[in-house]
């Protein structure tokens, strides 16, 4: 059983490459220039967006009191489901070859950073994981925002972000960003039914 799934995957895989290899070819070569260039790969690494998340911790700290703190544990909660998911379970489970480290690809595309992860392509945690928080803060905190929306801008920088420097195909990032929508919108209504909406009223209901 195992192997036939591993042939009918690898099949998919040749299936759905010259799209996938021509969107990122289109996106990591026509559509670099020296901006992105030398800024883009500073946009997938986390230290870029601490200012981030410690402007939203203070945000709901000052405006939403205890009831704030378990939206920080929500939210964290959030992103390291998404990292088991995706690179835990997933990765572990269904095996494809990064662009950087598929001989047919590798030479073809720029690459950016220091080192190809050897781990599965599919799906790109990076786009699982933000996608995911971008959906959970989407939900719990439009009410008292109109950019809410711009979390999801965000997100897909950085998963687009992923393709420019040729560590994902296109492919792996839309599949982690489905798959973060749907984890961040879970733990949202779960934090909804157990703590309640977020309120300005600093009480727990």
């Amino acid at each position: 059983m195992l192997t036939l799934f591993a042939a009918i995957l690898a099949t998919f895989w040749q299936l759905i490459k010259p799209v996938d290899v021509a969107i990122l070819r289109w996106i990591n070569q026509d559509g670099g220039n020296a901006f992105f260039d030398a800024f883009l790969p500073y946009l997938r690494e986390t230290y870029f967006w601490i200012p981030l998340y410690f402007f939203l911790i203070l945000f709901v700290t000052a405006n939403f009191g205890k009831r704030a703190w378990w939206w920080i544990l929500a939210g964290v909660l959030t992103a390291a489901l998404s990292d088991l998911i995706s690179s835990q379970l997933i990765k572990e489970n269904i095996m494809r070859l990064r662009p950087c480290q598929d001989p047919e690809i590798a030479y073809q595309i720029r690459f950016f950073i220091n080192y190809c992860p050897q781990s599965s392509s599919f799906t790109s945690s990076h786009a699982t994981s933000h996608f995911a928080q971008a959906m959970f803060f989407f939900i719990t905190l439009k009410p008292f925002t109109k950019w809410s929306s711009l979390f999801f801008v965000w997100a897909f920088v950085i998963a687009y972000t992923q393709v420019y420097v040729g560590v994902h195909y296109p492919f792996d990032v839309a599949c982690g960003a489905l798959l973060g929508c749907l984890i961040g919108f879970t733990t949202a209504k779960m934090f909804h039914k157990q703590i309640g909406m977020l309120s300005l009223d600093k009480q727990i209901g």
